[in-house]
């Protein structure tokens, strides 16, 4: 498996992750988010290939106080084989190198799999709540 950075030409591709993995939602333009996204450190944009094709891929970002993860995917058929393990070691070693000094993640409610994935690599529940405004409408 390749982990490097997101490129243009792997828009569809990844859209069409996405949609598998069923992250998309009517409100939010995976086209659009993705050019935001190339505009902010693109180079934390990264997608995995297994033979030329695109089998996970995240953003991540770091804000100066906290690293995020939005938009992780592993292709359903090539789960349980370490891929998303790779992938999320990838992007902490790469906020790490930033100087991050903690991750942090939003996982819809009742995404138990996706739950269950993260504690596997150390994550835990913050006592936190997750709110939101929309300050664009895709």
């Amino acid at each position: 498996m390749l982990i490097r950075p997101f490129l243009e030409a792997d828009t569809e591709p990844v859209v069409a992750l996405w949609e598998a993995c069923g992250l998309l939602r009517a409100w939010n333009d995976p086209r659009k988010d993705i050019a935001r996204k190339l505009d902010v450190q693109r180079e934390l944009f990264l997608v995995a290939e297994i033979d030329g094709l695109i089998v996970a891929a995240a953003m991540s970002g770091y804000d100066g106080h906290r690293g995020w993860v939005n938009y992780f995917a592993v292709d359903p058929a090539e789960r349980g084989k370490g891929l998303g393990r790779k992938l999320m070691a990838e992007i902490e070693s790469k906020l790490r190198a930033l100087g991050c000094p903690k991750l942090s993640l939003q996982v819809r409610t009742g995404n138990d799999d996706a739950i269950a994935f993260y504690r596997a690599l150390g994550y835990e529940v913050d006592a936190a709540v997750s709110l939101g405004k929309r300050l664009i409408t895709d």
